[in-house]
């Protein structure tokens, strides 16, 4: 089974739209969580918005609570998609080994190969900016889905 670990700041807003967005593309074997660098939002529900978009779309990700990232994360993963440069930073600062630092991969880069463009942060922003970001989400999620397929 291919475990695969979404990653943003909080773990409220892009974490877990990828991860509702990627596990309805996939089917169920292969594991889809996410999780945030900061301790912020532990234990709590994503983003009204984030849980507005994805239901847009047919998603449901009411049900998903915040957790934050850990070192133990790099044992249980095979992949881990961070958003932005500093979820990058903050969770290549927990790695152990160079097979660790392997799994960590921009989002994005799946359909920007090596530009590891980030996927705005739409907590401040109003709804234009979760459709935004669910539409690069899903986009991304495109491509994961595709080579986990083949």
């Amino acid at each position: 089974m291919t475990k695969i670990l979404m990653v943003c700041l909080g773990n409220i807003c892009r974490s877990p739209l990828a991860e509702g967005i990627l596990r309805s593309k996939l089917s169920e074997n292969v594991l889809v969580d996410s999780a945030g660098t900061s301790n912020y939002h532990v234990g709590d529900a994503p983003d009204k918005r984030s849980i507005a978009v994805a239901k847009k779309y047919g998603i449901d990700i009411s049900n998903l609570k915040g957790r934050q990232f850990s070192t133990e994360d790099f044992d249980t993963f095979d992949l881990i998609y961070v958003m932005d440069e500093s979820n990058y930073e903050n969770v290549i600062k927990q790695s152990r080994t160079p097979e660790d630092i392997a799994k960590v991969k921009y989002i994005l880069n799946e359909i920007y190969p090596n530009q590891n463009h980030s996927v705005p942060d739409p907590y401040y922003g109003g709804e234009q900016g979760f459709e935004n970001t669910y539409k690069m989400l899903d986009e991304a999620c495109n491509e994961i889905a595709s080579k986990l397929q083949h």
